[in-house]
């Protein structure tokens, strides 16, 4: 089973790096201002997520820019009687773009629009089994769509930045996905530069992903949360979470992976204090 499990992640990974390297859809690039950001702002961000207040000082700045085109640029949506306030926008634009950090993009132009529950909700889940598929109702915190559009649970939204250290963050598990996407596909690999990347992120996340698949079925403990092993697309954002929550376990566990993502999004957490 894992080796065709391992097979598989091959196939998906090596058509992608027979594909155009930039698809019409990648990642915008952008010149960040330098705009005043808003004061009650930024104690939003520093009452409320750990992680920001860990981030030295020209990455801070940074992400607060980053922030401002965030908002700039991404309708929020409230839905089930939730009320968009400065506090929701705030908190999910920043914690979004710590995935943008020293990228010089921002998410594919595709992306237009967050809406917001207030908690968990539900949405249609389709098994297919046998060749017959059934659908069923389930409790979900965040959904992120390949037309751009990303679902999130304000409760999970607010609870996952609060605790910057269990490896769990809604909105960067989900924006993760967009990343992912950003080329049309969800399987697990992002828009990268050469096809050695290519075939380094196949090696890498291919091993990876198959071992955490033994230890979870196997009931032993990982550095990275069980759902990462649901698939490719999820071991990704999953693995993104751990990266920028929990850098020394996953450093001190898997560092091939930890140096891989390093790489990918350019900033080292194992750094900031």
């Amino acid at each position: 089973m894992t080796e065709l499990i391992i097979a598989a992640v091959a196939i998906v990974v090596a058509t992608i790096v027979f594909r155009s390297m930039k698809s019409k859809d990648s990642p915008d690039c952008i010149e960040l201002s330098d705009k005043p950001f808003p004061e009650e702002w930024r104690k939003i961000l520093q009452s409320g997520w750990p992680l920001y207040n860990k981030l030295p000082d020209d990455l801070r700045h940074q992400l607060e820019q980053l922030t401002l085109v965030f908002l700039d640029r991404i309708d929020f949506r409230g839905v089930d009687g939730l009320t968009i306030t400065d506090e929701i926008r705030v908190m999910t634009s920043a914690q979004a773009c710590i995935l943008l950090l020293n990228q010089g993009t921002f998410f594919t132009n595709k992306l237009r629009s967050a809406v917001i529950h207030p908690k968990a909700y539900s949405a249609t889940s389709h098994d297919t089994i046998a060749g017959e598929t059934t659908e069923k109702k389930i409790a979900v915190q965040g959904q992120s769509w390949e037309n751009g559009l990303v679902v999130l649970s304000w409760d999970n939204t607010r609870t996952g930045a609060a605790n910057a250290k269990d490896g769990r963050n809604l909105v960067i598990h989900e924006f993760a996905h967009q990343l992912d996407q950003s080329d049309g596909l969800t399987d697990g690999a992002p828009v990268l530069g050469s096809r050695e990347q290519y075939k380094r992120w196949q090696r890498v996340c291919s091993r990876v992903f198959s071992d955490l698949q033994d230890k979870v079925d196997r009931g032993q403990k990982t550095v990275i949360d069980d759902y990462g092993a649901t698939n490719p697309a999820e071991f990704f954002s999953v693995a993104t979470e751990t990266f920028f929550e929990k850098p020394y376990q996953l450093n001190k566990k898997r560092p091939e992976l930890y140096d891989l993502l390093r790489e990918y999004y350019r900033v080292d957490p194992l750094t900031w204090r």
